[in-house]
């Protein structure tokens, strides 16, 4: 059986809270193995970010997890926010390094905090017995010096006491493959999760894969090529390059995606009603049609 997790971030205002809370309510039946929530590029939206994870442990069965980075604040501070979570019943951490404050030229350890995942992941194992999930990068991480380096650190980090690695959005199925094939290679045995990106608008992706050092292939560009101002058209080209996408992974013997849901519903819930990922009543009205 195929298993989905979902990422939102935090809103900034109260029409992209009720945006949200919509988008939970829609994916919640699909039973998600957790949504995390994520922090601003620096940080920044800590106390958001919190708030969002307090609802969902308030007001829904989802299971929150919320980012933890090491950026702006010391391993004092961090593991406070660390224990909070686990007093509160948070049990899943997704633990990042974080990027550098906008307008920073690279990253630079905080004084007195957690220098990288690594760290991090090292810290909160001595608060509790967390799921933490990390990132990984079919690709590369864009600042790592090697590919092998990257490697190296992900197989860190994973001996460090993590569970499970989240890859980074891609569209270049082979290199996808390729990293998983690498990972076994070192011995690498916990969960190595896809991550995919429903393209909603295409501007945005080329921003997004820039940061991060995802390759945008010319076939995906010639799809999107002419639409800026058709959404509909739009949605449509997206959910079938998704679709196409996560169907071949499943056929590679792929069991478990995390969708970057930007925080709409509607591609995501597609995408997972393509792979057989229902609510409980569609998959018993699918049974009974099956039957008849």
């Amino acid at each position: 059986m195929i298993q989905v997790s979902f990422e939102f971030f935090p809103p900034a205002d109260a029409k992209m809270e009720q945006t949200l809370w919509e988008s939970l309510q829609k994916l919640a039946p699909l039973k998600p193995r957790f949504v995390s929530v994520t922090y601003g590029a620096d940080g920044s939206t800590r106390e958001r970010t919190h708030h969002v994870v307090m609802r969902v442990l308030r007001e829904s069965a989802l299971t929150p997890a919320p980012h933890l980075t090491c950026i702006g604040a010391d391993r004092a501070h961090i593991l406070d926010i660390a224990r909070d979570y686990w007093r509160a019943g948070v049990r899943h951490i997704v633990a990042l390094r974080g990027d550098p404050p906008a307008g920073t030229a690279s990253y630079q350890p905080h004084a007195g905090g957690f220098p990288y995942a690594v760290d991090l992941v090292r810290g909160l194992r001595s608060v509790g017995d967390f799921e933490i999930s990390v990132a990984a990068y079919p690709e590369t991480h864009p600042e790592a010096p090697s590919a092998q380096f990257d490697l190296d650190n992900l197989k860190a980090k994973l001996d460090a006491g993590a569970t499970r690695a989240i890859t980074q959005f891609f569209f270049d199925l082979d290199a996808f493959l390729r990293f998983r094939d690498r990972c076994v290679a070192l011995g690498i045995t916990a969960p190595l999760v896809p991550g995919i990106l429903p393209i909603t608008r295409f501007p945005q992706l080329l921003r997004f894969a820039a940061r991060c050092g995802a390759s945008v292939p010319d076939w995906l560009r010639n799809r999107f090529d002419g639409l800026d101002e058709d959404a509909d058209t739009r949605r449509m080209i997206a959910a079938s390059v998704a679709i196409a996408q996560v169907e071949t992974l499943v056929r590679e013997g792929v069991g478990e995606f995390h969708f970057y849901t930007l925080n709409r519903a509607e591609l995501t819930y597609a995408i997972c009603h393509a792979l057989g990922v229902r609510a409980a009543s569609a998959r018993t009205a699918a049974g009974v049609e099956g039957r008849a």
